[in-house]
């Protein structure tokens, strides 16, 4: 064994300091970590931040409003995966304004606690365009003059050459000045932090975080944690969003599935790779390096004309599986993009996935061809240096129906619609994107509207049923779309797409479907895990709702927001399947306890860190309480099951000559959805008709302020 005796100068897992920077008055002072630390980190740090100081009702454009970015006892510890931030705010585009966390891999999380912070809180505003740079404890704020109304691309190469390449920098772009609702933090040139918080840092007048780290890390037991990390890569991990099978024929699998992202195979290369092109091949399980080749994700995502312009799959700190395109593609720069463009899910697919379906015969251009790969590079290298965030695809739907269904043309004032080349979508003419973008991003046009969210721009505009079509994909009334809902599990995503403030970015039970594993394989584990086979349901074949699939989506909702805490990979986590037949395929859901005891040296059960998860949950959830209007419009209302947790109508009304559970649809019941909120609020120990916090929940999660701060507003049923 290992000498596990701890320094007690030391600190373990957590730094210890949070960083409070006050841009008004251009103060910076250090607090402890300790009094949070009940919340593990990331996104439970990040919200009891702003649960005990932004005030219920604040303006999210306001200096009182406050930006918090905080990584994990994990990140930057030699961890696998473990390499993102969560950065919670106000939301700038869904209703009231509620409590939201954006998420981002790159480097920036490391860059954070390496220089010894666990969280770096931003409030106040600046009169003047500032950036923020943090050298270890050595904290700045200075002009950025030079870099406002620059790109993220320029802003990040300004600001390397001026403070050092060794600096990570988090950047807003001109969406984000502007205070446009939908613009987003970048890093790493292509990393994506959206929900609108990039507009918050603009109205701060705050253009960047640049960060560099030179402090170690200390973890308790550094060779349990390289153990652990050597059987993970050899026996559990898997690909992208943990697809554990190949996605076609190989010597060595007994299975296979056509759409696993582990998209490696003989003949596929990197083609314009350094030195010339580099085969992925077949990486077997076992082989601990080459898992980086499993997910040629440029493949995936555009087709077999991806493969020659692909330099590279990349990736964010500390991570093995490397899901990020770095390409090549000179038709985009020719027709105002970027050359180079590099992205690990929606940009990279923005015209393919969510434009030509809707375009119809408006556009030629058919999905996974050399064309529409030019076109997803235009507007994914564009979008990100414009900071212009898409609200996974949702932008890109919009723009695609208001020009299709002619409301651009009804709403748009004669000069401005005549100011963009529309007929570019029908004349296969991707030099249109870049206008319409950076006009969007200006926010000072009509057009910019749509930048707003649907919230906004369907009323405006007088195109409220767009909202209740499919096509749109909005699932939440109150202004976000579907991410991964009811085609994941029925029941089961249709839970968890209704519990935040925007789109839920759980992936927990997405990759669990996708894993690539005959259906009769993931019945058995889905049995071990949640209970019964009958948490799972074949795709397109769903059941009624039962406490199974109610666990399995309690189980989503908290290994997201325990992964978001840590902070961990949630694409690849958790491990619940295996690539390795001798394991029987099955995972490791223990790992996420085993490493926090190898990093923090303290005693924890999955169990544990499970109760954590959904405490955190339980915290947002309190503080969403406090702000969310009720019918007449009086804030403060803990009734979320007919005013918060309220889905669209079409995923009820779709395919309208096929019944409800009956093979061939996604449709769902709205009685039986009323039965899965019931069980899912029980699973929380929520009041069961109103889907609020209780007294005795919080008592159970060991939350006496909060509890005492509900009750003195009169939002606990059982009070």
């Amino acid at each position: 064994m290992a000498d596990t005796t701890l320094d007690a100068g030391k600190s373990y897992g957590w730094t210890g300091k949070i960083l409070r920077v006050n841009l008004t008055d251009g103060t910076v002072s250090v607090t402890p970590t300790d009094p949070y630390k009940e919340y593990l980190g990331g996104m439970g740090i990040a919200n009891k931040i702003m649960y005990d100081e932004v005030p219920a009702g604040t303006d999210p454009l306001s200096p009182e409003n406050k930006v918090v970015f905080a990584v994990g006892p994990l990140t930057a510890t030699g961890v696998p995966l473990a390499g993102r931030t969560t950065i919670a705010s106000l939301s700038t585009y869904t209703k009231d304004h509620q409590v939201i966390d954006a998420h981002t891999g790159g480097m920036i999380g490391a860059a954070i606690k390496k220089a010894g912070w666990d969280a770096i809180i931003i409030e106040g505003a600046s009169q003047e365009p500032v950036y923020l740079v943090i050298d270890d404890d050595d904290v700045r704020i200075k002009s950025a003059d030079k870099v406002w109304g620059l790109g993220t691309r320029a802003t990040t190469e300004a600001l390397s050459r001026v403070e050092g390449t060794d600096f990570c920098v988090a950047t807003i772009g001109p969406a984000g000045e502007n205070l446009l609702p939908y613009a987003c933090i970048i890093n790493s040139r292509n990393h994506s932090a959206g929900a609108g918080t990039a507009a918050v840092m603009g109205s701060k007048k705050l253009k960047a975080l640049v960060v560099r780290g030179t402090q170690p890390i200390y973890v308790a037991d550094p060779q349990e944690v390289a153990d652990l990390s050597d059987y993970m890569l050899r026996e559990i991990v898997g690909s992208n969003n943990n697809h554990v099978v190949p996605s076609t024929q190989q010597e060595w699998a007994e299975y296979f599935d056509k759409g696993s992202r582990w998209t490696a195979q003989k003949g596929l290369t990197w083609a314009l790779a350094e030195g010339g092109p580099i085969e992925t091949g077949e990486p077997k399980p076992g082989e601990i390096n080459t898992v980086g080749y499993r997910c040629m994700k440029s493949f995936k995502d555009e087709g077999p004309e991806a493969e020659k312009y692909t330099i590279k799959m990349d990736g964010c700190h500390s991570c093995p599986i490397h899901c990020y395109s770095d390409m090549r593609v000179p038709a985009s720069a020719a027709n105002g993009g970027y050359e180079i463009t590099g992205n690990t899910c929606v940009p990279n697919f923005p015209f393919t996935n969510y434009m030509i379906g809707i375009l119809g015969d408006k556009t030629p251009v058919k999905a996974q061809s050399e064309d529409a790969l030019v076109w997803d590079q235009v507007f994914g290298s564009t979008m990100d240096d414009l900071g212009l965030w898409c609200n996974y695809g949702q932008i890109y739907r919009d723009i695609a129906h208001c020009y299709a269904a002619g409301v651009f043309e009804r709403v748009l004032p004669a000069e401005e619609y005549a100011a963009i080349n529309w007929d570019g979508f029908m004349n296969n003419d991707p030099s249109m994107v870049p206008p319409l973008l950076t006009m969007i991003a200006q926010n000072d046009s009509e057009l910019a509207y749509v930048g707003h969210g649907p919230l906004v721009w369907t009323e405006r505009w007088d195109d409220m049923e767009w909202n209740d079509t499919a096509a749109s994909c909005m699932i939440n009334p109150r202004g976000w779309p579907v991410h991964h809902a009811h085609e994941c599990f029925g029941q089961v995503g249709l839970l968890y797409n209704m519990v935040f403030n925007r789109d839920d970015m759980i992936h927990s039970a997405v990759n669990f479907q996708g894993c690539g594993l005959p259906f009769e394989l993931k019945q058995q584990i889905a049995a071990e895990v949640w209970g019964d086979a009958s948490a799972i349901d074949p795709d397109k074949n769903y059941t009624p709702m039962n406490e199974y699939k109610a666990n399995f989506a309690w189980w989503s909702i908290v290994t997201d927001v325990l992964h978001d805490s840590l902070t961990l990979c949630n694409w690849v986590w958790p491990m619940t399947m295996s690539p390795t037949a001798a394991r029987d395929y099955r995972g490791d859901l223990d790992l996420e306890a085993k490493f926090m005891k190898a990093v923090t040296g303290e005693d924890y059960t999955t169990e544990d860190l499970y109760k954590m998860g959904a405490k955190i949950t339980t915290l947002q959830r309190a503080n969403t309480a406090r702000g969310m209007t009720d019918a007449a419009g009086a804030m403060g209302t803990n009734d979320f099951r007919n005013i918060h947790d309220v889905v669209t109508e079409w995923p009820y009304t779709m395919d309208p000559d096929i019944p409800v559970f009956t093979e061939g649809t996604n449709k769902m019941d709205k009685e039986d959805f009323q039965t899965a909120l019931t069980m899912m609020y029980e699973c929380f120990g929520w009041d069961p008709e109103l889907g609020c916090p209780t007294a005795e929940c919080l008592d159970y999660y060991d939350m006496p302020d909060v509890k005492e701060d509900l009750a003195a507003l009169g939002l606990l049923p059982d009070a």
